[in-house]
Formats: C-alpha cells, structure tokens, sequence
C-alpha cells in the first residue's frame, strides 16, 4: 500500500468531509484530517497517534496543552478528551487508529 500526502488531501477535497479514512488493516485504521476553523472531536474509544501534516497550533491532550507543527508526532491514549485549537488555515494531519476499544493495556 502506498498512499501520498497529496492524494490524501486531495481525496478530502473530492468528497469534501474534513477527515476520510485511507487504509484498514487489523486493528490498525489510517485517516487524513484537515479540521475546518474548529475541531470538534470527542474522546475515541482507542489509542490514537497524529502526524501533522501541516500547520501549527496547540493541540490540547487532558490537562496538557502543547504547540505544534508539520512532523510532531502526537499520542492520545483512548477515552482522552482532546483538540486542536489555535490552527493555521493549512492544518493537516495523519491519524492512526489502533488496538482495542479502551485502549492497550500498560504495565
């Protein structure tokens, strides 16, 4: 499987949604988000990774609260209120889904 940042975007363009899911394998689900002025996401019920893409902003993760841009790598664990805010007009982002509902298990 190969999918471009490019095309990516330019599958959100077509079907003009802010995020459309790419690639499924396991429990593993790749999606491109571009957020549009707001990010109204709601917790996930499993562990989630971002790669932006593009843009800078701050991105809220429970009671932390980072700045980011284009490469940071983000982790949410599942069940974790969280948001971009605070985002440039070119924001983008890689999302990675996986593991169970609830999130992996730590020790």
């Amino acid at each position: 499987m190969h999918i471009t940042t490019l095309k990516a975007l330019k599958l959100l363009d077509q079907k003009k949604e802010v995020f459309t899911g790419l690639f499924k394998h396991g429990s593993l689900m790749v999606e491109v988000y571009r957020p549009d002025g707001i990010d109204m996401q709601t917790p996930h019920d499993r562990d989630e990774i971002y790669v932006v893409i593009a843009g800078s902003g701050e991105f809220v993760n429970g009671d932390q609260r980072v700045l980011f841009g284009p490469g940071d790598f983000l982790f949410v664990p599942a069940g974790v209120e969280h948001r971009f805010i605070n985002f440039t007009d070119d924001f983008s982002t890689w999302v990675f889904f996986y593991g169970p509902q609830g999130g992996e298990k730590t020790e």
